[in-house]
């Protein structure tokens, strides 16, 4: 069974945004990239899964410039056993998932994070297994290879679910489907760099949306500080200007 681990490149959290041309793009001066949680911890458990001898092979994708080949090291440091670049910029949502069509038919299991911590558009996922016609599952927060069979769990309202599913299939993947993120020890750091890193030409593919600009959020209003004593109002400042009593 094969496993390919869909992986974003995104600033670190605590990377100070700033935009350029006129708020029309994202200056990358002095910016420190990281792999996006979410798919660190599905690149985790897809480490996990062969390691127990569920799975044959891990590969990663990502579709970005070369600045991203960084990050895509770190992934076959973490565990992976090959690497595909296509190059490209990730222009929109769209875009991306037709790119990596391209490339993820031959697999078993593809697994996409719920959403990168960027733009937050938690599209891809659903639009790739739509452009494979694979099946597809969403919120997944357990995986388990059983029998040769995937078990799945999920986050529903008030409670969870188990599923039972059959290959080839997207799983968008949340918070829980590995306990914490994989570290790369000094052994996998070496081996990574004979690792295969392909880079690979885009498809013909258009976007479907377009940047005009990008807006910061107003600054937080000063805090407010009441003495303890004071306490008729504090009632007063969260009934009349937090509206939250």
């Amino acid at each position: 069974m094969k496993i390919l681990v869909l992986i974003n490149n995104v600033p670190d959290t605590t990377t100070k945004i700033r935009f350029t041309g006129d708020n029309t793009a994202f200056d990358t001066t002095r910016v420190q990239w990281i792999i996006n949680p979410w798919d660190e911890l599905a690149l985790t458990r897809s480490v996990e899964l062969k390691e127990a001898g569920a799975v044959e092979q891990i590969s990663v994708a990502n579709v970005g410039a070369q600045i991203t080949e960084p990050t895509l090291r770190k992934a076959l440091a973490v565990g992976a056993d090959d690497a595909i670049r296509i190059d490209a910029e990730p222009k929109d949502a769209f875009f991306v998932a037709n790119q990596l069509a391209e490339v993820a038919k031959d697999y078993d299991i593809i697994l996409a994070g719920i959403e990168a911590s960027d733009y937050n558009g938690s599209a891809v996922g659903g639009m790739l297994a739509e452009l494979l016609d694979f099946n597809s599952v969403s919120a997944v927060s357990g995986l388990n290879i059983e029998n040769g069979e995937l078990v799945i769990n999920r986050e529903i309202d008030g409670g969870s679910q188990v599923l039972s599913i059959s290959t080839p299939v997207v799983l968008i993947v949340q918070k829980g489907i590995a306990k914490e993120p994989r570290i790369p020890a000094m052994r996998g750091i070496m081996m990574a760099r004979k690792k295969p890193l392909n880079v690979v030409a885009p498809a013909d593919a258009d976007a479907k949306t377009t940047l005009v600009d990008f807006t910061l959020p107003p600054p937080k209003a000063a805090c407010k500080m009441v003495d303890e004593e004071n306490a008729k109002d504090l009632v007063a400042l969260l009934h009349e200007e937090a509206k939250v009593l």
